[in-house]
């Protein structure tokens, strides 16, 4: 076997608890031999951390996360990029992508390249890029001035908020792409002549970590106003995740079902919510507990009797790929309700292995959620569905040799 490259791994933040796929990721390709090291586009802000990121040995490395803040460091990074023979080729593609992406955001890509250019920490041999968006345009940046082969994981935001002339750019740049919904995989391949180079690889899970839930389910039927069927939801509160959506569904349920919910998860949005919470007479029913640690979340999932998550398309066309939350509660037999949107489909089938309504319909939503919380067996046998089609199809082990035959299959190319 040819020896591995050092991977420069480039991220939009690290760590992050939302981003625990990433994380799973990381420590999975470690775990299979590779030589990582992460370069993070931004600081941490959560105050908490995910085990799996403790268990991570990679070295990290944080760009300038505004130009302004480390002037010198952006100042060296320009001068030594004067010397490189592709300092030419980046300026090109830069002032070719400028007329099309008039942004301070777009210098600063540029800006984090040059540093990184200049630093190149630990022999960097192969660039990979988490996201297609900004980590992408900072990752082939990189590329074009040091003449460094990249390769990039696209997942769902970055994918559908991107304009479709930077995603050919890209597709076109990189060696392989890699995307974790058929949707996304789909759109992708459109865009670009070298459809063979674009990947589907679902993230799956860690199932060592989400091992089987032995325990009894609840038999609540929400007729006892002093044992409320548990609704649970994790997600972040942001216009994708659909909570509006889910609070106008929870109003709709019928007067005499009994429930409470808990909501995990940080989010802009969370304020808004809870103005429409207590707007819509609920806010007595709902514990909203913020950011948690994983193994706070398992614990969570374990004691629910169901999962709700109302994904939608946003705005400017954000969506989720397949919510990794989705994956996780249904490890552990729980039932979940969401919606027809992007990667969900995939994974939960309806009336299969869980309900699934199309989006932006509280009343259709109100109506799954009212048949699971009053049908115990329902419940069960679901979630039973849904933890099988886990642990057959969503292991995350299948992923990492799937992304180590493609890192391997480039050594031996170059060997």
């Amino acid at each position: 076997m040819p020896p591995r490259r050092k991977i420069l791994v480039v991220l939009k933040g690290y760590p992050r608890l939302s981003e625990t796929f990433i994380a799973q990721e990381l420590l999975g390709l470690e775990k299979a031999g590779f030589d990582l090291t992460l370069i993070s586009m931004r600081r941490p802000t959560d105050k908490k951390r995910h085990p799996v990121h403790d268990e991570i040995k990679a070295r990290v490395v944080y760009l300038p996360e505004y130009l302004h803040e480390e002037p010198i460091r952006v100042l060296k990074g320009l001068v030594a990029g004067f010397s490189r023979p592709g300092f030419k080729a980046l300026i090109k593609r830069f002032l070719a992508d400028l007329p099309r992406d008039l942004s301070r955001n777009r210098f600063r890509r540029l800006g984090q390249a040059l540093v990184l250019g200049r630093e190149w920490p630990d022999g960097g041999e192969w660039l990979h890029a988490h996201f297609i968006h900004t980590p992408a345009s900072v990752t082939e940046y990189a590329s074009i001035l040091t003449d460094t082969p990249w390769s990039c994981s696209a997942h769902a935001k970055d994918i559908w908020t991107s304009p479709d002339w930077e995603l050919t750019e890209k597709l076109n740049s990189a060696r392989w792409t890699v995307t974790c919904t058929r949707t996304g995989y789909e759109h992708m391949r459109m865009l670009t002549s070298r459809r063979d180079a674009v990947h589907l690889s679902y993230h799956g899970l860690d199932l060592a970590r989400f091992d089987h839930f032995a325990g009894e389910r609840s038999q609540r039927t929400g007729d006892d106003p002093n044992d409320p069927a548990f609704i649970l939801s994790v997600g972040r509160a942001v216009e994708k995740k659909g909570y509006d959506v889910l609070l106008r569904a929870l109003a709709l349920l019928p007067a005499n079902l009994h429930w409470r919910m808990e909501h995990i998860g940080g989010g802009e949005a969370l304020a808004k919510l809870k103005a429409l919470a207590a707007e819509l007479g609920l806010s007595e029913r709902i514990v909203w507990k913020g950011a948690m640690a994983q193994e706070d979340v398992l614990d969570h999932y374990r004691r629910a009797d169901l999962f709700a998550l109302a994904c939608r398309i946003a705005a400017n066309g954000d969506r989720d790929g397949l919510p990794n939350v989705l994956v996780e509660a249904s490890s552990q037999r729980l039932v979940c309700v969401s919606t027809e949107v992007s990667g969900v489909p995939e994974l939960l089938r309806d009336g299969e292995n869980g309900l699934v309504v199309p989006p932006e319909d509280p009343a259709l939503l109100a109506k799954a959620l009212t048949a699971a919380i009053r049908d115990p067996a329902l419940r069960r046998r679901l979630g039973d569905a849904a933890e099988r089609r886990v642990r057959d199809d969503f292991d995350y082990h299948s992923s990492i040799r799937q992304l180590s035959g493609l890192f391997e299959a480039e050594w031996q190319k170059a060997s």
